[in-house]
């Protein structure tokens, strides 16, 4: 009898567990359902309050993600994203890595007050900076040029990437460095051989962060580019599927799934090391 109940619970423990994980599953990919339902339907279907919202009323149509290939730049506005996007991936790990590790190893007790300092920039509202970026961008000759975008997004990417791979490297305990020293490698090359590896957890959340805020950037994107050819996903979506009050729905919704839905499957294959990433700092001091 006491085998009997303690099986029974274990049952609705896990049936607890599974739609208590079913729930917040839904909820969490609500937002892409309805992106893909959204793309796929026709107009007198969506506008029409009284069919359900979640389901196809009338047939499926691809209309809207032929409107957003032919009649608009979409796919120039990708190729945009993804140019900015890897170069300031790169800008931003070339940085930061050896910034966060030398606060870390070498800057002594001032090391983390500068992380903290750095880290503190990343919280000021692009609204604010705009303005004296684009005075930048003006003395350095790039308006209307990708290339401004590349110049000014690791300005938010660098400081953000610094505090969180101090706390990474906090993680790895200098005995390994040391040990490799001893083998007779000096410092960067124990750093090259033995901290990134371990590191790879902390790169790959830097990666993905800094391109989830190229792709979603749009003040910036808008400030210091006008050519309808040199927008980015962020920027030409809104613009050229919205008109005056009219909101072409399911080219808003097909532009934004396309756009998201690479950074999301990315993020699913990879979220143990990413969030590994963000709270190994937490770890150890």
């Amino acid at each position: 009898m006491v085998e009997e109940k303690k099986g029974v619970k274990w049952i609705f423990l896990k049936f607890a567990h599974f739609g208590t994980l079913a729930i917040f599953a839904f909820f969490a990919s609500l937002p892409f359902l309805w992106m893909l339902i959204t793309t796929f339907k026709q107009d007198a279907d969506l506008y029409n309050r009284a069919n359900n919202p979640f389901i196809f009323n009338m047939a499926p149509t691809l209309s809207h993600i032929e409107y957003l290939f032919t009649e608009t730049q979409f796919v120039q506005w990708l190729i945009n994203t993804a140019f900015v996007g890897v170069l300031v991936v790169a800008i931003t790990l070339v940085l930061a890595i050896p910034a966060g590790y030398s606060l870390v190893r070498l800057g002594g007790r001032w090391g983390e007050a500068i992380g903290i300092g750095i880290f503190l920039t990343y919280l000021i509202a692009p609204t604010i900076l705009f303005i004296p970026m684009s005075r930048v961008v003006a003395t350095v000759g790039l308006q209307d040029s990708l290339w401004s975008l590349v110049l000014v997004f690791p300005s938010f990417t660098i400081p953000f990437a610094i505090w969180l791979l101090m706390g990474f490297f906090k993680a790895i305990p200098p005995d390994l460095e040391e040990a490799a020293m001893i083998d007779g490698y000096s410092r960067f090359g124990a750093f090259i051989r033995m901290v990134l590896p371990i590191s790879t957890s902390g790169i790959l959340t830097v990666v993905i962060f800094s391109f989830t805020l190229v792709v979603q950037e749009y003040i910036y994107t808008l400030t210091f580019v006008t050519a309808a050819s040199k927008y980015t996903v962020s920027v030409g979506v809104p613009t050229f599927l919205v008109h005056g009050d009219v909101y072409n729905w399911g080219g808003l919704m097909a532009g934004c799934l396309i756009a998201s839905l690479p950074i999301a499957i990315v993020y699913n294959f990879f979220v143990d090391r990413f969030i590994g990433g963000l709270t190994m700092g937490a770890v150890k001091g």
